[in-house]
C-alpha cells in the first residue's frame, strides 16, 4: 500500500543518515533529550518560584512565633501593672496622642490634677506624691505602648506577606481574624480600666477593675496567644509521621483535654488577681485550719461565690491547679507506652517538670503573702505551661490530608 512504501522509504533514508552522517545523528538526539528536558522542567521550576510554598510557609511560621513572644510580653507586663496597682493610672484613652507621655513639669501637674479626681486616689492614694504617681502612670503607659507594638507587628506584616502571596486562602481567614481579635483586645483593655474608674458610693471595697472584665481582658489574651503559638508551629514544625494506633488517639485526647485544663486554670487566676484572693488563707495545703472553709458558700445566690467571693475564687484556683498536675502526670505515665519521636517525648517531659515548678510558685507566692516579684514569676510561668502544652498538641497533630 502506499502507506507502507512510506513507511519503507523514511527508513531507509534514516539508515543512510546514520552511515554517512553519524555526527549529524548524535547531534539530533540530544537536541530532542534537551527539548524534552525543558518542557519537562519548565512546570517544575514555575511551580518552584510559586507561593505559597515551604519557604514562604517558614517565613510566616517564624513571623506569628514572634507575634506571639509579643503577647508574651504584654500579658507578663500586664501582670506586673496590676500587681503594682498601677493600672488606673492614666484616666483617658486615645489611640495616638497618648504615645507621647508628659514631659514639662506643666504637663506632669496636668495629668496628676486629673487622676486626683478619681476614686483610687481619694480613697487609697490620698498622700501620692508626684514621683510616686510618675511610676504607676509609666507602668500604664509601657502596657499601653506594648500593646500598639503588638498591634503594628500583627497588622504591618500582614499587609506585605499578602501582596506576596504568602497566606494560602485558609491562612488567609486566620491572619484577618488574629489581626481583628489585636484591636478587640485594645477596646477590651480600656474597657476594662473603666469599671475602675466609676464611683460606687455604695461599695465599700477599695477601687479595682471588675474581675469579670480583667478576666475577658486576659482570656482574650490567651485566646490571641494560643492562635498565633498554634499557626506559627504548624507552618514551622514539621508533622511528626506516626503510626495511628488506638493509644495514640487515646494520647491525642488526653492531651486535649489537659491543655483545655491549663488553660481554665490560667484564666481562674485572672480572678483570683481581680478579688485579690491571693491575699486570704495564706497557708497550704489547708485553708487556716480547714480543708473546706466556712465562708466558701457566703454569698447569696450561691452562684456569685464563683465569681465574687475571694475565698472560693481561691479554692477553685487551687483545685484547678491540683486537677492541671495530676493529669499532666498522668499524660506523663500514658506517654510512656506509647512509641512517639524525640521530641514529642521532650516536649511532653518538659510540660511535666514546668507544671510541678509551677505549682511549687503558686504555694510560695501564697504563703508568702502575694510579693509581686514572686507573684509575677508565677503569672509568667501559666503561659510558659500553657505553651509547652500547645507545643505537645502540635507534635501529636494528625498529617493533614
Amino acid at each position: 500500500t502506499m502507506y507502507q512504501r512510506s513507511a519503507a522509504a523514511v527508513s531507509l533514508a534514516r539508515k543512510r543518515l546514520n552511515q554517512k552522517s553519524p555526527h549529524l545523528r548524535q547531534w539530533l538526539v540530544k537536541r530532542g533529550q534537551s527539548t524534552i528536558t525543558a518542557e519537562v522542567g519548565a512546570p517544575t521550576a514555575r511551580a518552584a518560584c510559586a507561593v505559597p510554598n515551604a519557604a514562604s510557609n517558614r517565613i510566616v511560621g517564624r513571623w506569628l512565633l514572634g507575634c506571639s513572644g509579643l503577647v508574651v510580653g504584654a500579658v507578663v507586663l500586664g501582670g506586673v501593672t496590676r500587681l503594682t496597682e498601677s493600672g488606673l493610672s492614666m484616666v483617658d484613652w486615645h489611640l495616638v496622642r497618648e504615645m507621647r507621655p508628659p514631659r514639662t513639669p506643666e504637663e506632669w501637674e496636668a495629668e496628676f490634677a486629673k487622676y486626683q479626681q478619681f476614686p483610687e486616689f481619694k480613697i487609697m492614694n490620698h498622700n501620692m506624691t508626684l514621683p510616686e504617681f510618675k511610676f504607676i502612670f509609666y507602668m500604664e503607659w509601657g502596657h499601653r505602648m506594648w500593646g500598639r507594638l503588638v498591634g503594628l507587628a500583627y497588622i504591618l506584616p500582614t499587609v506585605y506577606f499578602w501582596k506576596k502571596g504568602y497566606f494560602t486562602r485558609s491562612l488567609k481567614g486566620r491572619v484577618v481574624g488574629l489581626c481583628g481579635f489585636v484591636f478587640f483586645q485594645g477596646l477590651l483593655g480600656w474597657y476594662m480600666v473603666k469599671s475602675g474608674l466609676e464611683e460606687k458610693p455604695e461599695s465599700h471595697d477599695v477601687p479595682r477593675v471588675s474581675q469579670y472584665r480583667l478576666s475577658a481582658h486576659l482570656g482574650s489574651a490567651l485566646l490571641l496567644y494560643c492562635a498565633s503559638l498554634w499557626t506559627g508551629l504548624q507552618l514551622v514544625l514539621p508533622v511528626n509521621k506516626l503510626a495511628d494506633t488506638a493509644r495514640l488517639t487515646q494520647l491525642r485526647r488526653f492531651a486535649k483535654g489537659t491543655g483545655g485544663l491549663v488553660f481554665l486554670t490560667a484564666l481562674s487566676g485572672a480572678f483570683v488577681a481581680g478579688l485579690d484572693a491571693g491575699l486570704v488563707y495564706n497557708s497550704f495545703p489547708k485553708m487556716g485550719e480547714r480543708w473546706i472553709p466556712d465562708d466558701l458558700l457566703a454569698f447569696s445566690p450561691t452562684l456569685r461565690n464563683l465569681f465574687e467571693n475571694p475565698t472560693t475564687v481561691q479554692f477553685d484556683h487551687r483545685i484547678l491547679a491540683v486537677s492541671s498536675l495530676t493529669a499532666i502526670t498522668g499524660l506523663y505515665v500514658y506517654s510512656r507506652r506509647v512509641a512517639l519521636p524525640r521530641r514529642a517525648r521532650v516536649a511532653i517531659s518538659l510540660l511535666t517538670a514546668m507544671a510541678y515548678s509551677q505549682v511549687a510558685l503558686g504555694i510560695g507566692t501564697l504563703l508568702l503573702y502575694v510579693p509581686t516579684p514572686l507573684a509575677a514569676t508565677h503569672q509568667s510561668g501559666s503561659v510558659v505551661l500553657l505553651s509547652l502544652a500547645i507545643w505537645v498538641l502540635a507534635e501529636l497533630r494528625k498529617v493533614a490530608k
